[in-house]
């Protein structure tokens, strides 16, 4: 049994690291600064980096990582957001604030100003992934909330897949930031050293890897495919901490979430559950781990009735209100956009379940890797800190 682990906002999560960031460069948070993060390292510092690797849970580094390089430089643990998953946590790298501020809340969002699921970091319709690119939507009318690089007064750079470079989303979320694009790791490293090298000013340096992530899903967390590719992503960052040094640089990595495997027997379909199906106004939202559910008003007393009785061995029930006030999403809930963006339910998944809904003419997607719940695996990630 899997306990439920909450974000530890109060001074221990990936919010409060983007804290101690801000303060260092002069700006103010409404959260406390890291408890674990010394704020000396960051003296006589010129370059910050942060490489934010997608899926590496500090809990798989604890048993993978044993005589790396990166182990060898954890300074300790600290928790995510929630849900625990690429959307929500890298908006909060990028923008300083918890999820109850910028209320991006999970990979498929129910958007109330265009009336429809959306994939959010794609920019796109969950319906077959159809694009608001051209459609005259923007990206700043669902994320309000300002960037870092908006914010501090440095240089900035977003080093990222080329892929992906140029998306509405990471234009949302670098204002005023030089985006550099790679393909391949040592262009990932390449472009970071240039940033650093580029000038005598202060900058900060955000990077983002997610390969990990990929292989992870595809083939489990506790594959031999992804602990290779941890063990090559190990020995390329000890090589570039060995290329910068001397250039006054701080290096922090940390990742976004961490992961569980499963199976396919631990997967809900809700196809399965068509009594459950009939209560809801629109299809699940949020994640496979933790499902927001918008269910008609008249029809709140069936849904619970049926979560209580037929799947309580499944997962937890909570309402949009509990959620709320018992500070899931940060200890704040001032974005007003937060509300309309979890549903009325939300499902947090025990164990390694995961409950999963289809679209007409669209198949189940399935993953060996999953994240975005309540487990330790999931929710905990490393800080690592090398003076460079």
């Amino acid at each position: 049994m899997i306990s439920m682990f909450k974000p530890n906002y109060k001074d221990g999560s990936i919010v409060n690291l983007m804290s101690s960031i801000l303060s260092h460069y002069g700006e103010d948070s409404k959260y406390k600064n890291l408890k674990i993060f010394p704020q000396n390292r960051f003296e006589n510092k010129k370059n910050i980096v942060l490489l934010v690797i997608d899926g590496l849970g500090y809990d798989f580094l604890k048993k993978k990582g044993k005589g790396t390089f990166l182990a060898e430089h954890v300074c300790g643990q600290m928790t995510s957001v929630f849900p625990p998953t690429t959307a929500s946590a890298i908006t909060t790298f990028m923008t300083g604030v918890a999820p109850g501020e910028h209320a991006i809340t999970g990979w498929y969002m129910f958007l109330k100003e265009i009336g429809i699921v959306t994939r959010i970091l794609p920019f796109d319709a969950r319906y077959k992934d159809i694009p608001f690119k051209g459609s005259g939507l923007s990206i700043n009318e669902v994320l309000e909330e300002k960037s870092i690089s908006e914010k501090i007064r440095a240089k900035c750079f977003a080093v990222i897949p080329s892929s992906i470079k140029d998306s509405e989303y990471n234009a949302g979320t670098g204002k005023n930031a030089v985006k550099l694009g790679y393909s391949t790791i040592e262009g990932m490293f390449m472009h970071i050293k240039k940033a650093v090298r580029s000038s005598f000013r202060k900058k900060l340096i955000y990077s983002y890897w997610p390969f990990f992530d990929d292989l992870s899903h595809e083939f489990g967390v506790n594959s031999r495919k992804s602990e290779q590719h941890f063990h090559v992503l190990d020995k390329n960052i000890e090589k570039f901490a060995q290329k910068i040094k001397g250039t006054e640089t701080l290096l922090i990595i940390t990742a976004d979430h961490g992961f569980i495997d499963t199976t396919r027997k631990k997967i809900l379909l809700l196809e399965d559950h068509p009594k459950l199906a009939e209560c809801l106004s629109i299809p699940f939202c949020g994640e496979g781990r933790s499902v927001y559910c918008y269910v008609h008003t008249d029809k709140a007393n069936d849904f619970e009735k049926y979560v209580k009785t037929r799947l309580s061995q499944y997962c937890i029930l909570k309402t949009r209100k509990e959620m709320i006030q018992e500070n899931f999403y940060g200890l704040s809930a001032s974005n007003k956009k937060l509300h309309d963006r979890i549903g009325d339910y939300v499902l947090l998944m025990k164990e390694d379940y995961c409950f999963k809904d289809s679209l007409v003419g669209m198949d189940y997607t399935f993953h060996i890797g999953n994240h975005g719940g309540v487990s330790m695996e999931e929710m905990e990630v490393p800080l690592i800190l090398v003076d460079c």
